[in-house]
């Protein structure tokens, strides 16, 4: 399965408490911080929710 690249790009300051919730269960917690995930419906879901604040690429 195909793995993701998910870097925060701008900050959870001024977001509603869901999205902020969303990027602590993406891993994310600071600006220009990265994880990988697996490329899975529910983290395609995840990032759908945050894609302002948010970075994606394929590895």
């Amino acid at each position: 399965m195909a793995k993701l690249r998910i870097k925060q790009i701008r900050s959870k300051i001024g977001s509603t408490k869901r999205q902020k919730l969303t990027l602590e269960a993406l891993g994310l917690r600071k600006v220009d911080a990265v994880v990988e995930h697996e490329d899975t419906a529910q983290i395609m879901g995840m990032i759908k929710k945050v894609n302002h604040l948010v970075t994606v690429e394929k590895i």
